[in-house]
């Protein structure tokens, strides 16, 4: 993997005598070192996404004539493991034994199943090589995707942190480190030296907003269009997006309806007019919705409609045209839902915490 000159990913070991325990500063040094540190069976696209934006944003550096800043290397306790999807990644170089002078990214990247095995003998020798590493911002810093964040917190990396992880793995970290404030349904959490995802795409998303704040936010642009990334997703943006919420049940009336308004929910839809397609009474379908999908019908329209008019704001409309685009009313209507569903800021400027 290695010798793919596609790639780019440099491997090699910091084996320079200079490199004390602490660590030397940064000095002239204008590249990243990024190691993605794995284990068997490590989720491929929790690696591979992120790894292809580092690629292509020094693809893009190259072409308009400035210097590449990340070297990609992949380590591992055996230069030889299988991948989450069978792949047999060759190359790999051994965990580094000390840093050199360069700025580094250290990767964790999470694995199959619902629980994250610690007590393999693969797992047993990451932890304890995790355990010697001293985080610093700007200098060695932590990016951990999917459950990595778990891998983080049993090598005690995350007590006194805020992270969060994919959604199956929140009380897992929780019970791994109760002195991590574990941050629920955020695509990433930002708390230097270390930075979170919650998991597999959004890995790629915390890597292009790391690649925006070193390298401009142009390039981070250009690196997303590349990968044709139909939106760019921050720190303020849920894990999970609300058209995938209320979804947990088995009753086809009230997925029949919500399939309905998922598809259009700017028209101008009445609780009797989801009572239609749910050939049900008004009155039922509320006790129908509410009983399996744990909203109300109307709450539930609420919510799609805002996260449209969230998107369209994002995409660069105004609050007016966003409204209108999303079905609200008026723009009243649509600045009272983003106050009753509890986003960070206001319409006319999102991004406030």
């Amino acid at each position: 993997m290695s010798d793919c000159p596609a790639a780019r990913a440099r491997a090699r070991v910091a084996t320079t005598a200079a490199a004390a325990p602490g660590r030397q500063p940064q000095e002239a040094h204008t590249t990243i070192r990024v190691v993605f540190a794995l284990l068997p069976d490590s989720l491929a696209l929790d690696w591979a996404g992120p790894a292809e934006a580092l690629r292509i944003a020094n693809r893009l550096l190259e072409a308009g004539g400035q210097p590449l800043r990340f070297e990609v290397e992949f380590a591992a306790a055996q230069p030889e493991l299988r991948s989450s999807v069978g792949v047999q990644l060759a190359g790999l170089m051994p965990l580094p034994g000390a840093w050199d002078a360069r700025a580094t990214w250290l990767v964790l990247v999470g694995l199959p199943g619902r629980h994250i095995d610690v007590d393999t003998p693969e797992a047993r020798h990451l932890l304890h090589w995790l355990r010697g590493q001293r985080l610093e911002a700007g200098q060695l810093e932590l990016l951990t995707i999917c459950g990595g964040a778990l891998l983080a917190a049993h090598a005690g990396l995350l007590a006194g942190r805020r992270a969060t992880t994919h959604h199956h793995h929140l009380d897992e970290l929780k019970a791994s480190e109760p002195a991590c404030e574990v941050v629920a349904n955020r695509v990433f959490v930002l708390d230097a030296p270390v930075f979170s995802s919650a998991g597999v795409t959004t890995g790629i998303d915390l890597v292009l907003h790391r690649i925006g704040t070193l390298c401009g936010e142009a390039l981070a642009a250009q690196v997303a269009q590349t990968m044709v990334m139909p939106l760019r997703r921050g720190p303020q943006d849920p894990e999970l997006s609300p058209f995938l919420a209320h979804r947990h049940h088995l009753h086809a009336a009230v997925h029949r309806v919500q399939d309905a308004v998922s598809e259009a929910p700017q028209a101008d839809w009445t609780v009797p007019g989801m009572a239609a397609l749910a050939h049900t009474s008004p009155r039922h379908l509320t006790r129908l919705f509410v009983q399996h999908a744990g909203v109300a019908p109307l709450t539930y329209l609420r919510r799609l409609r805002l996260e449209k008019a969230r998107q369209a704001i994002g995409a660069g409309a105004n609050v007016t045209q966003a409204a209108e685009a999303a079905g609200f009313g008026t723009d009243t209507q649509l600045r009272r839902a983003w106050h009753q569903f509890g986003l960070p800021g206001t319409p006319a400027r999102p991004s406030a915490a």
